[in-house]
């Protein structure tokens, strides 16, 4: 079964990106923190600089309050150091007011010539635990705003939180001139739903069986359409890929062999999304994954032991990697996030193994956001239809 056509321009190419371990979220042995792995600039820009130089088209740059580094900051130390590759901001909504945000923003897109895109977050805040439908409102208006700003001359918003009268927005018009950076977005309760479906551009998934992720995808299609809109969809998934199946499940088998329960558990739970719905939904496929962790063939949930959110991997040779990409496509997922343990490693196999496969492209591109960006590569050799 598809769904397609649900997204902005069919499925002709993907966005495939990587991941920056900004969060504390990198080992050798899930759980064993290791000095050199640490979260630090040195470290974390050197994925964002082997991602680029693999064949990535964006990254994911996390936030978290408990562990790692900031997440703007961040972003803007990589400006000048990357060429190409388009930088995943996570942002969450309420911890700076949001006319000072479009102008961070704006600045942000400016000093990397349109190569921004935003992932929106409706976390709590350290000390503070808010009613779920405060938090997505907060986000609901956070996102209108910048959305003002970024396309009218002025800010008039009257909301249930803020609001702001003829505030001009010069100084907040970003690179991107088409509506500025693409708004990425998760999130499962019916208020996040709705949120993305009137305002943002891609819905995000973290792994589950594929009936569970298209009926996902059918629920937030039909509220998008609503409001007479199109989304594209993604995935945050991890992957261990090898030359063999033998090789992949042998090394899952090796990250956790070391990983004590109890300090997988303080991990997952110094989260701030700790008590989430999806990531009770990432736990609940730990209980339903078979006694090697497999919830599908090549779905493996052991990350989960020791990470909070995104809890699960792909596991297996490039062509059943491959083969489960395409299927993922087939359902209409267009932008894929990977990540894997240790990062700069895994970012070498997929690099190596998978992209030379793939048909990629940069979604700000597709929407028409960025000027002169890169046309979309061609397929490998091992062209997959």
């Amino acid at each position: 079964m598809t769904i397609v056509p649900i997204t902005s321009n069919g499925l002709d190419a993907a966005e495939v990106s990587f991941f920056s371990a900004l969060c504390s979220d990198d080992y050798q042995y899930l759980g064993v923190p290791e000095g050199h792995l640490r979260s630090s600039w040195s470290h974390c820009s050197e994925i964002v600089k082997t991602s680029e130089r693999n064949g990535f088209r964006n990254i994911l740059c996390p936030s978290s309050y408990q562990v790692g580094q900031d997440t703007l900051s961040f972003v803007a130390g990589c400006a000048p150091v990357t060429e190409k590759i388009n930088l995943l901001a996570a942002i969450r909504c309420g911890e700076m007011q949001p006319i000072m945000l479009a102008r961070t923003v704006a600045t942000l897109d400016h000093m990397l010539e349109g190569r921004l895109t935003i992932n929106i977050i409706s976390s709590d805040f350290p000390g503070q635990v808010e009613d779920s439908a405060y938090r997505y409102q907060r986000s609901r208006e956070v996102v209108e705003i910048l959305r003002q700003a970024w396309t009218q001359d002025e800010i008039n918003y009257q909301g249930k939180i803020y609001n702001f009268k003829g505030v001009p927005t010069d100084p907040a018009r970003p690179y991107q001139q088409n509506g500025g950076p693409l708004l990425y977005f998760g999130g499962y309760s019916p208020a996040a739903v709705d949120l993305c479906a009137q305002h943002c551009d891609v819905y995000l998934m973290w792994p589950e069986r594929r009936e569970e992720l298209e009926g996902r995808m059918r629920t937030v299609h039909k509220q998008a359409a609503s409001y007479g809109r199109t989304l594209d969809y993604g995935l945050r998934v991890h992957m261990i890929v090898r030359k063999t199946e033998a090789e992949a499940r042998e090394y899952a088998d090796e990250l956790v062999s070391k990983l004590d329960e109890d300090k997988g558990r303080a991990i997952r739970e110094r989260a701030l999304d700790s008590t989430s719905l999806g990531v009770a939904r990432q736990a609940r496929n730990r209980d339903l994954a078979d006694m090697e962790g497999f919830i599908e063939p090549h779905l493996w949930t052991g990350v989960g032991r020791a990470r909070s959110g995104c809890g699960a991997a792909l596991v297996g040779s490039a062509d059943q990697i491959l083969s489960e990409i395409e299927a993922y496509q087939k359902m209409g997922m267009r932008s894929f996030i990977f990540s894997g343990y240790p990062h700069l490693d895994e970012c070498d196999y997929i690099g190596k193994l998978v992209l030379p496969e793939l048909k990629t492209c940069s979604l700000p591109h597709e929407y028409g956001r960025v000027p002169n960006q890169l046309p979309a590569t061609p397929l490998g050799h091992g062209e997959r239809r």
